[in-house]
Parts: C-alpha cells; sequence; structure tokens
C-alpha cells in the first residue's frame, strides 16, 4: 500500500526537547488505514481501518491524544490511538476528497463553544468546516461553515488547484484561505465577525500554502514554478524561482527560520534571514 500523508505527533507540553521515546508519525495510506509508527524502534505500534477509501490527509490534535484522518471519499474520522477505536465519523463533507486538517489551540469558552481546541476540514469543492472539540469530553461541535464560490471549471485543465485552509498564527480566531474561486487570492476570514477581513491578491492560483508560526509571513507555491513569501496583513511580496516543477508543498519550521518547498523531483530548504 502506498502511504499518501503523515503527520509527526507534537511535542509534550513542557518537555524541551522532545524525548526520543515519545516521537511518532502517523501516517495514512491508500488501503483506508491509519499507522502510527515509533521512530526511536523504527517499528509500526498501531494499526487502525477508519476508512473505504484512501487517506488524503491526517494530522494530530495538539496534544497528541487523538488522530484526524481524511479520506477520498470526503469522510473524516476521529481515532485515538491509545485505544485503536474510532470515537467519531463526520461526513459533512462526503463525496469531496479532504485536502487539509489541522488543529490548533484555544481558550475554553473562545467563540461560545467549550473546548480547548480548534481544527478544521477543507475539501477539494471549495467548502471548509471549522469545530470545537473538547477530546476529554468526547464533544465535537460544528462551529462555522464556509463555502467559497468559483466559475465552471476551465477547459483544458486536467485538474483544479486545490482548496487549502490554514488557522493564522499571529491572528486570533482568523483563518487563511486559497483556492480555485472567482479571483487569484488568499482571504483572510475572521471566526468572530463571520466575515472576509481582507485579501491579498496572487498572481496566480495557489497550489500549496504555509503560515509561519514565529512571524507575519506566508509562502505560497504555484504551478509555474514559483515561490512567494507574503508579508502580511500588507508588505512587498519576494518571488524566487528554483524548482523544476509546480511546488505542491510548502511547511516552515517550527521556529520560523527555515522553510521546506517540494516540486516534482527538487526538495528546497530556504533560510530566512530575516525571521
Amino acid at each position: 500500500q502506498s502511504c499518501q500523508c503523515l503527520a509527526w505527533k507534537p511535542r509534550p507540553i513542557g518537555l524541551t526537547p522532545c524525548p526520543a521515546e515519545s516521537q511518532h508519525v502517523v501516517a495514512g495510506y491508500s488501503d483506508g488505514t491509519v499507522r502510527v509508527f515509533s521512530i526511536s524502534r523504527t517499528e509500526m505500534e498501531l494499526k487502525m481501518h477508519p476508512h473505504a477509501a484512501a487517506l488524503t490527509a491526517i494530522a494530530y490534535s495538539t496534544d497528541g491524544e487523538m488522530i484526524l484522518s481524511g479520506s477520498k471519499d470526503g469522510i473524516v474520522a476521529v481515532s485515538s490511538p491509545r485505544t485503536g477505536m474510532t470515537n467519531h465519523v463526520l461526513a459533512d463533507h462526503k463525496g469531496s476528497p479532504i485536502t487539509v486538517l489541522q488543529c490548533t489551540r484555544k481558550q475554553y469558552h473562545d467563540f461560545g463553544v467549550e473546548g480547548g481546541e480548534l481544527w478544521l476540514a477543507t475539501s477539494s469543492d471549495r467548502r471548509v468546516s471549522v469545530w470545537a472539540a473538547d477530546w476529554l469530553q468526547d464533544k465535537c461541535e460544528l462551529l462555522d461553515w464556509l463555502s467559497f464560490p468559483a466559475p465552471a471549471g476551465p477547459e483544458g485543465l486536467d485538474s483544479l488547484p486545490p482548496s487549502l485552509a490554514a488557522f493564522c498564527p499571529w491572528e486570533h480566531g482568523v483563518l487563511v484561505y486559497v483556492g480555485f474561486g472567482m479571483q487569484k487570492e488568499a482571504l483572510f476570514y475572521s471566526l468572530r465577525r463571520k466575515q472576509v477581513l481582507r485579501k491579498v491578491s496572487l498572481p496566480a492560483f495557489a497550489t500549496s500554502l504555509s503560515l509561519s508560526p514565529a512571524v507575519p509571513f506566508m509562502a505560497i507555491g504555484f504551478g509555474d514554478r514559483l515561490l512567494r513569501l507574503q508579508p502580511c496583513p500588507a508588505g512587498e511580496p519576494q518571488d524566487y524561482a528554483g524548482h523544476d516543477d509546480t511546488v505542491h508543498l510548502c511547511r516552515f519550521a517550527p521556529s520560523g527560520r527555515r522553510l521546506l518547498t517540494a516540486s516534482h523531483s527538487a526538495v528546497l530548504v530556504w533560510e530566512l534571514t530575516g525571521a
């Protein structure tokens, strides 16, 4: 079976650096299975089968106690790596592949709902659902549902640009969305105001997105081998070439000082000297 997606288990709170024995990755496979691997022992510790279709996105909860997985048929499952059981199966995005799953911490009564965590799911049909969760109480509540309009798909385009969303690390209660739409832009949406706060114009539809956890910068990849560093909320963007194909992956390091990007046959690591 092919591995389609993976995620590192978050570092335990208060432990720096992370002990080797607690380092794990979770991976999603084409047969619908979720597998947890120990880094120190280089072996698989757990295998679960929460999906009937291939996985397309996977993430740990912020405390590492739950695994969120999304599949090609739009199903999202929430499973416990401790028990191996699937606690929730969510069919709100059914019929459209899940492109992004992400979790972030919140204050317990933020947005008028209980729970210490927010998480979002994005599907390729330009929909984003935002949830509040209290995993200890087995609660998962829909907080917001976003649907972004788009024109009819252009002829000759094999596949539309992906729908991507991410919580904004430097702006509380805001998420950023890019995807095929009426305009080539990144949208900043406020979960408090339930509206788009601002728009950032882009030279093309984005193929990858990452937000720096340390400084207000976005990294955006495009299909014409271009990588853009965009200061936020405003500023002059910096464009870089160097890839051999579509920049399909951008990932900031936790420090915000390095950026990893990937295309068809090249992986580049960038040093952000001003970060």
